[in-house]
């Protein structure tokens, strides 16, 4: 997703952060770590048997998730009208990415949904931040939707306070009201495609607003603490 070279500013002039760095502020770390711990302990065992290992901790994790990468950018090429960037995969790792735009194809058909808008920059003087929409689109009914893709084994609730934190600009700053909000995730591993729908994101608005506000908070706080 494309965002401003030099970050997001406000009327003022003042730099203000962006939607991904307030969320990513306070996401859930749990599960990387557990993930790296079970990472190291197969490394170790591996060196212990005088077996190759990964030179580095994510290559595995990388080499993993390859498919779903892929998969996730011939569809957002797909959505934003660009090519998207072909690399030496192997063709496993090619036909799984394939399968899964095929099924996002298929879904795109099947859902009659017109793109109207893609990659809008918005700033919310109202809450201080900025972010950078993937696309606005209209339904069959003719409802104005948010569009959101991402590589991911399971759906969590930051990807639902991006989708609503992005709905709070797009009230703010423009002339869309969002009535819908689509979700397209692609699995890492097996790059599987799944749509999720929601109606409305009310908790998710307010769960934004009030990281926003702990935000500053926080900031405050580590300066005086360190």
């Amino acid at each position: 997703m494309a965002r401003p070279t030099h970050g997001y500013v406000n009327a003022a002039g003042e730099k203000i952060p962006g939607t991904t760095t307030i969320i990513g502020r306070f996401k859930e770390s749990g599960g990387l770590i557990q993930w790296a711990y079970a990472r190291g302990k197969e490394h170790g065992s591996l060196i212990a048997r005088n077996l190759p290992a990964p030179k580095h901790l994510y290559d595995e994790r990388d080499a993993a998730g390859a498919a779903g990468t892929i998969a996730h950018d011939m569809i957002e090429g797909e959505i934003l009208g660009k090519p998207w960037n072909v690399r030496e995969e192997s063709r496993e790792l090619i036909d799984k990415a394939r399968n899964a735009f095929n099924q996002f194809m298929e879904w795109r058909e099947q859902s009659k949904l017109e793109i109207v808008a893609t990659e809008k920059s918005y700033v919310s003087e109202k809450h201080q931040f900025g972010g950078t929409v993937d696309a606005i689109g209209r339904d069959a009914k003719g409802r104005i939707v948010l569009l959101d893709w991402k590589t991911s084994n399971s759906v969590y609730s930051d990807m639902l306070i991006q989708l609503a934190a992005y709905a709070l600009l797009l009230e703010e700053c423009s002339e869309y009201r969002p009535e819908g909000f689509h979700l397209l995730r692609v699995s890492k591993e097996n790059a599987d495609f799944s749509h999720h729908f929601f109606g409305e994101l009310d908790q998710a608005k307010r769960a934004f607003i009030l990281m926003r506000e702990l935000y500053d908070i926080d900031k405050r706080l580590s300066k005086r603490a360190a």
